[in-house]
């Protein structure tokens, strides 16, 4: 039984062959609606061909948020948008967020609104290599996607985060808090610096009234993390992981809180341990 569903619920009792008049008992609440605090309102994730950022974009239309879909993979990201649109509307931008001029039909999308509520920046690449053999190359692409994107992304649409009030949220890694493997320095740096965007910020923008969180997350079940399992040689159990949903969970909790709270930094580990 849903809740707020009236039940009925037959009390017949029988005295020989001659019933007695069932009662009818009702069970439940009528007339209560539950609170969708993010309908309505419009966000922004970057990221959203698979992953996190498919997740959020779809937790974020269940609770019947405007959706601007941002990915690169134009065949992942209709599928996002495909299910997305089964609760909400849905803009979808297929975007290479380390082209500068891709971001215009996004920017256009958005100052025709004439505000943004959420800005979820999921989008990301990772390279593993140590120090002696890793590509200055690897570190370019690392910090055009992990920094200078949302970086950029977050300065164009400050004036319309501004007006509505807004939230940020950026989807960081625990690498970005402390980097203690021998091979993830590059990543490492990228993401270290997307904190200290996110910590200088929030300090601006609070007076704003414009929330900023950063999700510090373990390894999750996404294509990235099968991809750098591959490259550890290492077997990938997803079922072990942090899943997307998880991500998607909290984030959404975290949005939906009222203008008296700010929740500002969130660390989110799977709860088996490997080594």
């Amino acid at each position: 039984m849903k809740f707020g569903e009236k039940r009925r619920v037959s009390t017949t009792a029988t005295t020989g062959n001659k019933p007695k008049a069932a009662k009818r008992i009702k069970v439940g609440y009528d007339g209560i609606k539950q609170p969708r605090p993010l309908a309505g309102r419009l966000a922004v994730v970057t990221g959203a061909s698979g992953g996190i950022g498919r997740a959020l974009g779809i937790a974020l239309a269940r609770e019947g948020a405007l959706l601007c879909a941002v990915g690169r993979n134009p065949a992942t990201l209709s599928e996002t948008v495909l299910t997305a649109r089964q609760f909400s509307q849905v803009a979808s931008f297929q975007i290479d967020l380390t082209v500068e001029g891709s971001i215009q039909p996004l920017l256009q999308h958005l100052e025709e609104a004439g505000r943004l509520d959420i800005l979820i920046h999921c989008a990301g690449v990772v390279n593993q290599n140590r120090m002696e053999c890793a590509s200055v190359e690897d570190l370019d692409l690392q910090y055009a996607t992990n920094v200078r994107a949302p970086y950029l992304l977050t300065q164009r649409l400050l004036p319309l985060l501004t007006v509505a009030g807004g939230q940020i949220v950026f989807i960081n890694s625990s690498v970005g808090l402390a980097a203690k493997r021998p091979e993830i320095g590059q990543y490492a740096a990228t993401k270290h610096a997307l904190k200290a965007i996110a910590d200088s910020l929030r300090e601006e923008v609070n007076p704003k009234g414009i929330r900023v969180l950063s999700m510090y997350l373990g390894r999750t079940a996404t294509p990235m993390q099968e991809a750098l399992c591959r490259d550890e040689g290492k077997s990938y159990c997803p079922e072990t992981l942090l899943q997307p949903e998880d991500i998607a969970s909290v984030v959404v909790q975290a949005l939906m809180l009222p203008s008296t709270a700010e929740v500002t930094d969130i660390s989110i580990r799977p709860m088996r341990k490997s080594n």
